[in-house]
């Protein structure tokens, strides 16, 4: 198992991003880093530069000898937290096949409007988007795809509750359109429902990456710490004590 962070990423070009961008484990096969909010995972029609994967695209490139980068999983724009990315085609496969079975483990906290009442909870549906593009639930199996979510209260204050939350699955905006269609939004989420933005981002951050190394078949387990933005967000004295696992 491997936790240990290690030093902020470091290439001479894009000073900007690579300054908020935290190279946490590399090796031969796998690249894990921090995503801050506001930076793409990778490029769209609109932005093709300032991405996650074009300033690490640069960075292997320039090792001797050079390597290239493959993209495993994504990010939102606005959500914080884990990437892992493949350096050999091999690895993506291995990694995207992990994510696909859901052995891949992934958690997140968030910050949401409203006080959650239960103390855990699991939200199940069948997720599908809209012309849009905005993902919701439908009843039809047929029409969208098993969506499981797990929750779990950190904190509560008397209009925000803190949240943990672990993905069974991975599907598209589903830890946003779960939580909003319990009438939970995230906040900073304005397209599923937010009402306030106090962060000037979602106050969604991805805190453990978990998968088995391509290469070596290895546990490796990778955590960030909860914000303390969010935390902040939330000033009850009350925390949940997290259970043994």
């Amino acid at each position: 198992m491997n936790t240990k962070r290690q030093n902020r990423f470091s290439h001479p070009r894009n000073t900007s991003l690579r300054s908020r961008l935290a190279l946490v484990f590399e090796d031969e096969d796998v690249i894990v880093v921090e995503k801050p909010a506001g930076l793409l995972t990778m490029a769209t029609d609109k932005e093709r530069e300032r991405t996650v994967y074009a300033l690490l695209s640069a960075y292997v490139k320039s090792k001797k000898p050079p390597a290239r980068l493959f993209i495993v999983h994504r990010l939102d724009r606005e959500v914080s937290g884990l990437l892992v990315f493949a350096k050999t085609e091999s690895a993506k496969r291995a990694l995207q096949e992990q994510f696909k079975d859901h052995s891949a483990g992934r958690e997140y906290v968030a910050v949401v409007e409203g006080r959650v009442a239960r103390d855990t909870d699991t939200i199940r549906s069948y997720l599908t988007e809209n012309a849009v593009h905005r993902t919701y639930s439908t009843p039809s199996p047929k029409k969208g795809k098993l969506a499981v979510t797990h929750i779990r209260v950190l904190r509560r204050s008397a209009q925000r509750t803190l949240l943990e939350v672990r993905l069974e699955t991975g599907r598209k905006h589903q830890i946003r359109a779960h939580l909003a269609e319990r009438g939970y939004p995230i906040l900073g989420d304005k397209v599923y429902g937010s009402r306030s933005n106090p962060l000037q981002r979602l106050a969604l951050h991805g805190v453990s990456l978990a998968f088995k190394h391509p290469g070596s078949g290895e546990l490796m387990v990778f955590r960030s710490p909860c914000p303390a933005s969010f935390e902040r967000l939330v000033h009850a004295r009350r925390t949940l004590r997290r259970p043994d696992r």
